[in-house]
């Protein structure tokens, strides 16, 4: 669960933002907190609230006795503290609304909530034209389709085309689950390049053995790897196109 988390904060930029900053208010926060326990005596729950009301300091060193001097000027460094770190907070969230990226990470969540409603779909990895073509005609028959692009230009022209995508490399395990690949039905291996094709049928194969794989390669000579990498079908587009070409001949 925490390495999953580490994960997520690792591949959002807003979220490596703003962990230092909210660590430094929530590290004044406790600071304070346990600065009033020990300086003034007191619970828990009135030293929180001594964070909000500097006057409860005063009132509360009229009936007790105690270093009042130390514990006041430790609540003036602890309000100054909060306001810092709160403007710092502030500051990186208003960079990230007017920097688009506040956008960008609603658009990203709202795309893992739709992923991880869907059961029994399609994974496209790659979205050139060979992806692109089998995305529009599994999405015309209804199908649940998920693209993983890495390139950020095909990424965006994805989303614009209405696909649920994600920008990620296909290879790497947490990017496959992200997309779904122990619900999904079938995996396309569409990217312009054999090895990193036969690299992705080997990971979604060991994530999810049940899963049906299809794998695109540029030359006869990698349907063998392919294979033995769990291809339950081999795509040479060119063999295909030439097919067709003898067909209509």
């Amino acid at each position: 669960m925490t390495c999953s988390i580490i994960a997520v904060v690792a591949s959002r930029p807003l979220l490596r933002r703003a962990v230092v900053p909210l660590a430094a208010f929530a590290g004044v926060v406790v600071a304070g907190v346990a600065g009033f326990v020990l300086l003034g005596g007191v619970g828990v729950v009135e030293a929180a609230f001594w964070l909000v009301d500097l006057t409860s300091v005063e009132l509360h060193f009229e009936g007790a006795d105690g270093p009042e001097t130390a514990t006041k000027a430790y609540a003036v460094l602890v309000t100054v503290g909060l306001v810092v770190t709160g403007l710092w907070v502030g500051e990186t969230a208003l960079s990230a609304a007017f920097g688009g990226r506040m956008q960008e990470e609603l658009r990203y969540m709202q795309t893992n909530r739709s992923i991880d409603e869907l059961e029994d779909h399609v994974i496209i990895c790659g979205y050139g034209m060979f992806g692109q073509t089998i995305a529009e005609r599994v999405d015309g028959n209804g199908d649940g389709v998920v693209v993983i692009e890495l390139d950020e230009t095909e990424f965006e022209r994805a989303l614009g085309a209405g696909v649920l995508a994600l920008q990620g490399d296909a290879r790497r395990e947490e990017t496959l689950r992200e997309a779904g690949i122990e619900r999904a039905r079938t995996l396309v291996t569409a990217v312009d390049d054999s090895n990193a094709n036969i690299q992705t049928a080997i990971t979604a194969g060991q994530i999810a053995p049940t899963v049906r794989l299809v794998v695109r390669v540029g030359d006869a000579m990698y349907e063998p790897l392919a294979r033995r990498a769990g291809a339950d079908e081999v795509i040479i587009p060119e063999v295909v196109s030439g097919e067709q070409v003898t067909e209509s001949l």
